[in-house]
């Protein structure tokens, strides 16, 4: 049998102008990530493109002699941005309930109840986006998403018995892997995608054709001022 870790990167930046970084806390979550790994010793160990995805693996990996990480498109994010800045201006215009949500956030975007505002956004803005409602030629689409986070994992899940694999990747792939595992609807993995937190490791054993979910969202590794969300 195999081992794979899915873990979702260290704290980003995504309401400053670079989204794609790692804050200092992320920093911190990933190094966090790396001591608990020290002694799984992965054989094999990828990341998406993503910024935030390849730092965080590179600060996990530090001293530790890892085999060189290998970069794999598919195990990126959806395209968050544009959910954000192309499909949410022609969401508001279909839904006015949409667009009190879209209001009630750019109101609050700099006040206590920033994340809370952006939550409820951005639920309402995926599940449309996942169902169709809301479509544009320059985002990528529900299907197009899961069929190549579904490609990439069918090829680690490949790997030779005894392969100990640590994935760095995000909570929209990480939600889809584990609804996949259990044979979930897809509107399961957006409900999971909303729970991984920063730094969190998902645990599956695999091999023989066969993929079991060990553990879901693990943060016990990382201290209580070492948590969040976003």
């Amino acid at each position: 049998m195999s081992e794979l870790l899915l873990i979702r990167h260290g704290q980003a930046t995504p309401f400053e102008a670079e989204t794609d970084r790692l804050s200092p806390l992320g920093e911190a979550q990933a190094r966090a990530v790396g001591e608990t790994l020290a002694d799984f010793a992965p054989t094999h160990v990828l990341h998406g493109t993503l910024v935030r995805q390849r730092r965080t693996a590179e600060l996990a990996a530090e001293g530790r002699g890892w085999p060189t990480p290998v970069t794999d498109p598919r195990l990126s994010e959806f395209d968050g941005d544009g959910l954000i800045n192309v499909l949410a201006p022609l969401l508001a215009l279909q839904d006015t309930d949409f667009a009190a949500l879209v209001q009630a956030f750019a109101e609050g975007r700099h006040g206590p109840e920033r994340n809370r505002h952006f939550q409820r956004m951005l639920e309402t803005l995926a599940a449309a986006w996942q169902a169709g409602s809301v479509t544009h030629h320059q985002v990528e689409g529900w299907a197009a998403f899961r069929a190549r986070v579904r490609a990439g994992l069918g090829d680690v899940l490949a790997l030779p018995s005894g392969s100990r694999v640590a994935v760095f990747t995000s909570g929209g792939v990480i939600g889809l892997a584990v609804a996949m595992t259990l044979d979930a609807p897809d509107a399961s993995a957006l409900k999971l995608n909303w729970r991984v937190k920063n730094g969190s490791i998902t645990r599956m054993t695999f091999g023989s054709g066969r993929v079991s979910l060990d553990s879901f969202n693990e943060e016990g590794h990382l201290p209580t001022d070492l948590r969040s969300w976003r």
